[in-house]
């Protein structure tokens, strides 16, 4: 005769049992709920998505941000990778659409969804942050500089004065500027370009059939040649990482500017904490071809559901709540990002900085062109944009070769 076999269970397995859901966990992969300014936001999330599917359970794994999208791209082709990821808006999102499941119907209410849709409007990441870049500047040097503090340069002739005024008191170069992975001219393109591409200007950029010929175009590369010709920036430009040398650079009050965020790092907020709320300017980095200098701006981050896993509609219902009003105010406050869901309350997020940003966003046409650009092209163009700083090339070799990698990769 056969024993009978008991087994002790605990009471989280006995309510699995007694609903008839067998448990499941969820991964997750991402490269911020390590940090300790996030805890709030992810944990308020994996309470909620907990409390409402007994059963489930979720599991939050950090990698390695310099190596997250090669692990991801390995493991979206295995079909074996996490039932939920965050990704970065652009070129990072669109071209892993298809191994991504539609969003489009729980798209409502948010902002900078374009930086994760197709050219069909399909959406395939829930946005959690505003992306964009400003330049921040230190009102103490200005004055220290005989400038006046609270008058930030709205033109390329009036950022040259500044500039010139700063250089000439000897103490700190213009901008700091880290280049070393091509961040600096990463984040140059959608200085420029959004100031003077049209509707028309960025559907060609997009399909790859704006020439960099293209005065527009061109145009980006002469005054990233300008501003180094004119000594704004620090030496050592292409030694040194943007993420986050760079910052601190301008945190330790070694420079008069920055290009910083919008979203949760290297921003209004964490510049204020160093350098003081009154002591933080913004502005829109100005186009000498344009009579308004714009703020380029588009979708952040976000959170996407790839179609290998095996619980996807638990994994919906997670990236719904990740995005939602409640999760994304608590990342806002915490961070100082900019929430992407529009019914976020953004009262709590005051400074004179912020302010500023905001308004410059208004006129903004909501698009970053880096952002938008093929990845192969913008890796051209970091490379480019290091081999100018150092003499190395010319405006009209680095056109060309611009001009090869856009016909290669259209």
């Amino acid at each position: 005769m056969k024993k009978l076999k008991t087994t002790l269970l605990s009471s989280a397995a006995l309510l699995t049992f007694a609903t008839g859901l067998s448990a499941q966990e969820l991964t997750v992969w991402d490269w911020k709920s390590g940090d300790p300014a996030t805890f709030g936001y992810f944990d308020a999330a994996k309470e909620a998505f907990e409390a409402a599917n007994p059963g489930a359970t979720v599991k939050f794994v950090v990698q390695p941000h310099d190596q997250y999208y090669t692990l991801l791209g390995t493991a979206l082709t295995s079909g074996e990778g996490p039932d939920v990821v965050l990704v970065h808006g652009g070129a990072k999102t669109q071209s892993r659409a298809e191994a991504l499941v539609n969003l489009t119907d729980k798209a409502e209410n948010f902002s900078g969804v374009e930086a994760f849709s197709d050219g069909a409007g399909n959406v395939f990441a829930l946005p959690i942050t505003i992306q964009g870049f400003a330049v921040y500047y230190n009102k103490d040097l200005y004055e220290a500089a005989g400038l006046d503090r609270d008058a930030a340069p709205s033109s390329y002739e009036e950022l040259a004065a500044a500039c010139e005024a700063i250089i000439a008191k000897g103490d700190v170069p213009c901008f700091a500027l880290g280049n070393k992975q091509g961040f600096g001219g990463e984040f140059f393109v959608s200085q420029i370009a959004t100031s003077t591409f049209t509707d028309e200007d960025y559907a060609a950029w997009v399909a790859g059939e704006l020439s960099w010929t293209d005065p527009k175009v061109r145009q980006i590369v002469e005054l990233w040649v300008d501003g180094n010709e004119r000594g704004w920036f620090n030496e050592g430009a292409n030694s040194i990482a943007k993420f986050m040398d760079e910052y601190e650079m301008f945190m330790r009050s070694e420079a008069a500017h920055t290009v910083g965020l919008l979203s949760d790092v290297a921003h209004w907020k964490q510049f204020e904490e160093f350098l003081g709320e009154g002591n933080v300017g913004v502005f829109a980095y100005p186009n000498p071809d344009a009579e308004v200098a714009r703020l380029p701006f588009g979708g952040g981050i976000g959170w996407a559901v790839p179609k290998a896993g095996e619980n996807q509609e638990l994994a919906m219902s997670l990236v719904e709540i990740l995005a939602d009003a409640e999760r994304q105010a608590i990342f806002a406050v915490e961070t100082g990002a900019l929430p992407a869901n529009t019914e976020v309350d953004t009262s709590k997020l005051s400074s004179e900085a912020l302010a500023r940003a905001l308004e410059l966003m208004a006129s903004a046409p909501g698009a970053s062109p880096h952002a938008l650009l093929n990845p192969a092209v913008l890796e051209e163009w970091k490379r480019q944009s290091q081999s100018l700083l150092n003499g190395d090339t010319t405006v009209d070799a680095a056109v060309e070769a611009m001009e090869v990698a856009r016909k290669a990769n259209m």
